[in-house]
């Protein structure tokens, strides 16, 4: 992967990461720093459940949304209440 490739990802997990945390309502907390690890590990589940979506920065889009807002909602439920302000 080159540094491009990798700058890509990072951005797209971050925007992922984001649009998971909006949608639950609930923020993962460090920052976009978490923001982006939601985004990355939510990319990687989603991707292992299903593959749709457009490809974008070797991510599926799609699949990368749902398994984020998958993993925000687990972490809701284990953590604890903290809303998006």
């Amino acid at each position: 992967m080159t540094l491009v490739g990798f700058l890509v990802l990072l951005v797209v997990a971050a925007v992922v990461g984001a649009i998971a945390e909006a949608i639950v309502g609930w923020r993962a907390g460090a920052g976009w720093i978490g923001t982006i690890i939601i985004g990355l590990i939510g990319a990687w589940l989603g991707t292992a459940i299903v593959r749709i979506g457009p490809l974008i920065g070797g991510v599926y889009l799609i699949s990368a949304i749902l398994g984020s807002i998958i993993l925000v909602f687990l972490l809701k439920l284990l953590v604890g209440r903290r809303t998006v302000a």
